[in-house]
């Protein structure tokens, strides 16, 4: 089968295409044959190898050769023990575990994929599985009244991030790059800050935070936070997290402020909410640009270089 493939860290001139042989289901899992794929900034960090915890399992050199890991596709095969799919079924899923989703197929566990909502196109539905999780945990406490800012709002993430806190009543602040400024209002910010011009940790007080893209100090978080308000990180350098958990969960105690990093749950219990919320149509999926196999390397420097409007998608025939 093709597949981009890649063996050392690095930017996207790393990848390339190879023939390689078709995986077999083990016990538990699910031969997929992969209609698309969503980019998520960890496939970014795992090609770069960059923060230290994206090289988990492969310190010196990548674990898996194949990278991708919001994949939607038909059931080609299953091994010993699945009972909820068979070949033919239309599924979707966070595959983090195991990847493989920039191939013609993808292993994944019988654990990690739901059935497609007929309602949704396979791109659709290969937005929804991280990108989708995180903002909705992300963005768990905002409510009527509530002034929320989302930095990194441009994003995959962020664009969900938007319209749920919107979703819920809060006054939402979209934070990016100068590029995504229009994007972030047409999804719902009621303002939006360019991140080069102005330093969003001066403004505010805000009683919610999603940080997507961790990057100040610590202070600075909780500057910005109002009394009783709730500051959430996802992703970042390690010692950024360190200090988050650290010294930030310390001063916010001490100032009647929260400062935590977002413990992601995975799987379809937590997944599936956000199509539901699609297909009812209170959520909207927003597909920046589509990509093919052969334009993998292009389509993960658009989401690591910044300059994706909400997701970016690898499709198949």
């Amino acid at each position: 089968m093709r597949a981009v493939v890649y063996d050392r860290y690095g930017l996207p001139d790393e990848l390339r295409i190879e023939e390689i042989p078709e995986p077999v289901p083990g016990a538990g899992q699910v031969l997929v044959k992969v209609a698309a794929t969503s980019l998520n900034l960890s496939d970014w960090e795992t090609l770069r190898g960059s923060p230290l915890y994206s090289r988990i399992g492969g310190l010196r050199a990548p674990a898996r050769r194949v990278l991708g890991s919001d994949i939607a596709g038909r059931v080609e095969a299953v091994g010993p023990d699945v009972t909820a799919f068979r070949h033919g079924d239309e599924v979707y899923g966070d595959n983090l575990a195991l990847k493989g989703g920039f191939a013609e197929y993808a292993i994944a566990p019988e654990s990690a994929l739901a059935p497609k909502p007929a309602a949704l196109t396979f791109a659709e539905a290969s937005t929804i599985p991280q990108a989708g999780v995180i903002a909705l945990q992300g963005t768990d406490g905002a409510a009527a009244g509530a002034r929320v800012l989302i930095n990194g709002a441009g994003g995959g993430s962020g664009a969900w991030a938007i319209q749920l806190a919107k979703r819920a009543g809060a006054h939402v602040t979209g934070v990016d790059n100068a590029h995504k400024l229009d994007f972030m209002r047409s999804v719902g910010a009621d303002e939006v800050l360019d991140y080069r011009r102005e330093d969003f940790t001066r403004r505010g007080p805000y009683d919610l935070i999603l940080d997507l893209v961790a990057t100040k100090s610590v202070f600075a978080y909780r500057r910005a936070l109002a009394p009783g308000g709730r500051y959430r990180c996802v992703g970042g350098s390690v010692p950024t997290l360190l200090r988050v958990l650290t010294v930030g969960f310390v001063a916010g105690r001490l100032t009647r402020r929260r400062l935590g990093v977002l413990a992601v749950k995975e799987g379809p219990a937590h997944f599936t909410p956000v199509a539901d919320l699609c297909v009812a149509g209170d959520l909207r999926i927003h597909i920046g640009r589509t990509f093919g196999l052969d334009e993998v390397p292009e389509a993960l420097a658009e989401v690591g270089e910044g300059r994706a409007l909400g997701k970016v998608v690898v499709t198949q025939s």
